[in-house]
């Protein structure tokens, strides 16, 4: 055990922390753009509280477009678009672009089935008040469905895990890069299973934290 620390270490440590980084930088991202969907895809809907079916329709179509391509598929696809964003197309800056655009439109898609859970008849009696559709969106359906949208979201972090994971094989670094480049090409087994043992760990703590977060909002 101590001569694997010592050989492997360093490597699977600055792994880790490559995943992680690239993890949340594009968690926060895809948060910030996600409920934006997710907002317009309610608000615009023929029951909504702004119906316009062409934003509706093109906004679902995007949507629709985008999840049904795989990550790694997506990757190649947007290279020119990452390389003249980014600058780059490796390394922890020249995959952010991608995991925003494969985790953005998705978690649009779970804040929308979050929202649409709020009982219309709620939403009806703060009109009748007077109430301003914003004040409806950002402090009442947003606040009704945030337990629901917190397990949309510890869903949404554990799909880009392994989305992370993925990206190792283009060269963005990561557990999964160690994965592939030490366990499988280079035959080290023993690096493999420390790496997906890592994962594991790491998923069960997010989906941990996610339902303690979860269970105290619905509790309030």
């Amino acid at each position: 055990m101590q001569t694997f620390i010592n050989t492997w270490g360093s490597v699977i440590w600055a792994g880790f922390g490559q995943t992680l980084a690239m993890t949340s930088i594009t968690f926060i991202l895809s948060i910030v753009i996600g409920i934006q969907i997710g907002v317009l895809l309610v608000v615009t809907r023929a029951d909504g509280l702004h119906p316009n079916r062409t934003v509706y329709s093109i906004t679902n179509w995007l949507i629709n477009i985008l999840r049904s391509l795989p990550f790694i598929i997506l990757l190649f696809l947007i290279l020119p678009i990452t390389k003249l964003v980014a600058g780059t197309t490796i390394g922890i800056r020249g995959v952010i672009l991608p995991l925003v655009v494969y985790a953005g439109p998705y978690i649009g898609r779970l804040v929308e089935s979050s929202l649409l859970e709020v009982d219309p008849g709620t939403i009806e009696a703060y009109q009748s008040m007077g109430i301003s559709n914003s004040n409806i969106i950002w402090r009442i359906m947003v606040r009704e469905s945030r337990s629901s949208i917190i397990r949309g979201l510890t869903i949404a972090a554990i799909g880009l895990i392994g989305a992370t994971a993925m990206a190792g094989l283009v060269g963005a670094g990561g557990l999964g890069d160690i994965a592939y480049q030490y366990g499988f090409q280079r035959y080290q087994p023993d690096v493999m299973y420390v790496t997906i043992v890592i994962l594991i760990v790491l998923v069960q703590l997010i989906q941990s934290i996610g339902n303690v977060v979860s269970a105290r909002l619905k509790k309030d």
